[in-house]
């Protein structure tokens, strides 16, 4: 997969959620949104589904740059990260920016989005 990084882990989901969030703050993010998609589909639909969370992580100084270089970016912030249960097991995923910007036609955005990438990989890999 060339668009995020995704492991499964060792962890209880709970347990997954709460190392996600301590590693995403030493980055320097903050979790901005959270969509609970179990609940949504069973809400929405009626359908049993696994647990599968959604999260939106920001880092401010680091968006306030993105959006300052470029107005539109807002489109492709904020970086998710995913927790879900799959098989028994949990798993964690994370977005790679570098992928998510290579649409954009801006070369001031490439060493901004391996900027936020190399972050999300320490928290990815320390989860």
């Amino acid at each position: 997969m060339n668009y995020g990084f995704v492991k499964e882990t060792d962890l209880l989901f709970d347990e997954a959620m709460q190392k996600v969030e301590q590693e995403l703050q030493k980055e320097g993010f903050k979790i901005l949104t959270t969509i609970d998609a179990q609940a949504k589909f069973k809400e929405k639909l009626d359908i049993d589904f696994p647990k599968y969370m959604i999260l939106g992580a920001c880092n401010p100084k680091l968006a306030h740059k993105a959006i300052s270089t470029e107005w539109n970016i807002g489109l492709l912030l904020p970086c998710n990260v995913i927790v879900y249960e799959k098989n028994n097991k949990v798993w964690v995923g994370i977005m790679k920016p570098t992928a998510a910007m290579s649409s954009v036609e801006n070369e001031a955005l490439e060493g901004l989005a391996s900027e936020v990438e190399a972050k999300l990989k320490r928290t990815f890999d320390n989860i």
